[in-house]
């Protein structure tokens, strides 16, 4: 079971990050972008390390105060959650 959850962790932080790459790449060829509200959707179902490393990788949505702001605390309170969940699996 743990394993499954490993797995869609990794497949949503890998998607937000693609996400991330996908929409800057068509920012810079004027194509049409990606909605914001993908972005926020794969982070708050668990990518926020992932569009958080996106934005930070691909210089992407850096000026906006709510990615800027939103991606790291969200980030926090996963890593928080994660570590929770850890906690109750071996103890």
């Amino acid at each position: 079971m743990e394993w499954l959850a490993i797995l869609y962790i990794t497949a949503v932080n890998l998607a937000a990050f693609a996400t991330m790459y996908a929409d800057k790449q068509k920012a810079r060829n004027n194509h049409w972008r990606v909605p914001e509200s993908r972005i926020w959707t794969l982070s708050i179902l668990g990518g926020a390390a992932g569009a958080w490393s996106g934005m930070r990788t691909f210089r992407h949505k850096t000026k906006h105060a709510s990615f800027r702001i939103g991606l790291p605390l969200l980030t926090g309170i996963q890593l928080f959650a994660a570590a929770a969940w850890l906690q109750f699996l071996l103890f």
